[in-house]
């Protein structure tokens, strides 16, 4: 059933922010009649892409907005298939075809599906698609090498920089790439710009590990991990290891930024402590962060995770999943920005106060 919760009716929490910072926001389970669960992985405008499980197989598919507009494209004669990223259009996803994941590209319906897994490689993975050129990492002797398409199998691009034992690439956007690259010593968030020899370090000083997830506008978002605090945090960069910002939020205990668009980075936070993570939103800095999970019904969700952001013609559509309290089941979730939607009037939260307590005590007992 299909959840609608304008901002009036919840307060930011945890992010030490007023509830002016959610307003314009709303929510929207997309969890498919039908389904027992249900993940959101991509969104572009008014599109989101994911899976949903029917009859213990996952499928891949679409939506519009509602659970009811979920269009299933699970190509025919795959084990089970999903939907990593959206972009004008395209879907990019996995579909297990006899017993190996493909990388796989969609344009909208079941009959589209095109098999992506290069000549050679044992299987392939999905990362993103944008407008027309897809990322991804397959495997090639015995090793994941990051790579790229532009539509077919055989438009494939091995991006594995030289000296590195692998790489993937989780993200694509303009002429850029982001993943990881790794040796016996590390692993590195990483960036290229179409060939291997474009390959850039991203790893922060002072960190034993990174990973980049997205780009988009000349921004990378990922994880950095600092065994020091045994956490990873959130992360910004525009380009260079230098560059790096830490999003994690004061108090936090770790958070991890998965999408970026617009200058905003969204992801999930997990604040007190509890490891019942939050959907988070960031534009640029640790102090920015905003808890997306105070906009989901009250004590209705465990935890939640903004996986998929895009910024267009000043509305914000934010793509992931969160998690049942009751059934346990993980539902795919949309968040949506609208600048034009009334902010709340201050009487509102005062007398929302009593609802704000008893959610604070609920995750407390969680």
């Amino acid at each position: 059933m299909k959840k609608l919760l304008t901002v009036a009716a919840a307060i930011g929490i945890l992010c030490a922010v007023g509830g002016s910072a959610l307003a314009g926001w709303t929510t929207v389970s997309l969890n498919p009649e039908g389904s027992d669960r249900s993940f959101a992985w991509g969104v572009s405008g008014t599109q989101q892409g994911g899976g949903a499980r029917v009859a213990g197989i996952m499928h891949a598919g679409v939506w519009s907005g509602s659970a009811e507009s979920w269009v299933d494209i699970h190509p025919s004669g795959a084990a089970d298939s999903f939907v990593m990223g959206v972009s004008n259009g395209q879907q990019m996803g996995e579909a297990d075809i006899s017993g190996a994941n493909h990388a796989s590209l969609w344009s909208g319906s079941a009959a589209t599906w095109v098999d992506l897994n290069p000549a050679g490689a044992a299987r392939s993975y999905a990362g993103g698609v944008y407008y027309g050129r897809q990322a991804g990492q397959a495997y090639i002797g015995g090793q994941f090498h990051a790579g790229m398409w532009t539509g077919t199998a055989a438009s494939w691009v091995d991006l594995n920089p030289a000296g590195l034992q692998g790489s993937m690439a989780y993200g694509i956007s303009d002429s850029q790439q982001v993943g990881e690259a790794w040796d016996n010593t590390s692993t590195y968030a990483s960036l290229w710009s179409g060939t291997p020899g474009s390959w850039v370090n991203l790893n922060p000083a002072g960190a034993e590990g990174s990973v980049a997830f997205g780009v988009s506008g000349g921004q990378q978002v990922g994880r950095a991990y600092f065994g020091s605090g045994n956490s990873y945090h959130a992360s910004l960069w525009s380009g260079t290891a230098a560059s790096w910002v830490d999003l994690n939020p004061t108090g936090a205990r770790e958070s991890f930024a998965y999408s970026v668009s617009g200058g905003q980075q969204v992801g999930m936070v997990d604040f007190g402590g509890s490891r019942y993570y939050h959907a988070g939103i960031w534009t640029g800095t640790a102090g920015s962060c905003v808890d997306l999970h105070a906009l989901l019904p009250d004590g209705v969700y465990l935890d939640s995770c903004a996986w998929s952001i895009d910024v267009s013609a000043g509305e914000t559509w934010v793509s992931g999943y969160a998690t049942n309290a009751s059934t346990y089941r993980t539902e795919a979730m949309l968040w949506h920005y609208t600048p034009d939607a009334p902010v709340p009037e201050p009487s509102s939260f005062v007398a929302l106060a009593g609802g704000l307590a008893a959610l604070v005590a609920y995750r407390r007992r969680a």
